[in-house]
């Protein structure tokens, strides 16, 4: 019979990637505490990726070695199990918007849960907590434009919804208009402003 390191391992490599695996998942296994055990030292033997405390995701074989799984996915994956909303940090979004050339050092998300740090193999990721508004349309360009402006502040936010507003498509600019509600009023003013003017 199969150990219960190797059980686990079986049944991670089944799921799909980015799979959350906790102690729970696998009482069908073995009871929570050997679980555990099992879980750690497969941890510290690099077979499974401890993300976070009570979190593991599978390593993707490659013809190169190991990886870590797609951070997309992953934090998609993360974002279903724990109920929040995990999206880029204003600096991301800035520079896919062209806003700025900066590229940032470390990988930082914003989340409507509380401030993480996760791990994928030598590749860490922080979860901020950042107000609702910030994360209004998750995943939709309006929430790309929303999170840049933020970034950029105040000062900037003319001239940022000047260079932005005009490549946007009719649904972005309806959903940005949706959402004003929520938005600080230094953004929802000349973004209405603006909106207005056509």
């Amino acid at each position: 019979m199969n150990s219960l390191p190797q059980r686990i391992m079986e049944y991670a490599e089944a799921k799909p990637e980015a799979t959350p695996i906790q102690a729970a998942d696998l009482l069908h296994l073995g009871d929570r505490a050997a679980v555990t055990r099992a879980l750690s030292h497969l941890a510290r033997s690099d077979r499974m990726l401890r993300i976070c405390r009570g979190v593991y995701m599978c390593p993707i074989q490659t013809r190169f070695g190991l990886r870590a799984p797609s951070l997309a996915k992953a934090l998609a994956a993360l974002a279903a199990l724990w109920g929040e909303t995990i999206v880029p940090n204003g600096g991301d979004a800035a520079n896919w918007l062209g806003l700025t050339t900066q590229n940032a050092v470390r990988s930082v998300y914003l989340t409507s849960g509380p401030n993480r740090r996760l791990h994928f193999g030598k590749h860490p990721v922080e979860l901020r907590h950042a107000p609702r508004w910030q994360l209004a349309a998750p995943h939709r360009t309006a929430g790309v434009v929303i999170r840049a402006v933020a970034w950029l502040g105040p000062r900037e936010v003319e001239k940022s919804l000047d260079a932005v507003l005009p490549t946007l498509s009719g649904e972005d600019l309806s959903e940005l208009s949706a959402v004003r509600a929520v938005m600080p009023a230094w953004m929802a003013e000349p973004l209405s402003a603006r909106l207005a003017d056509g």
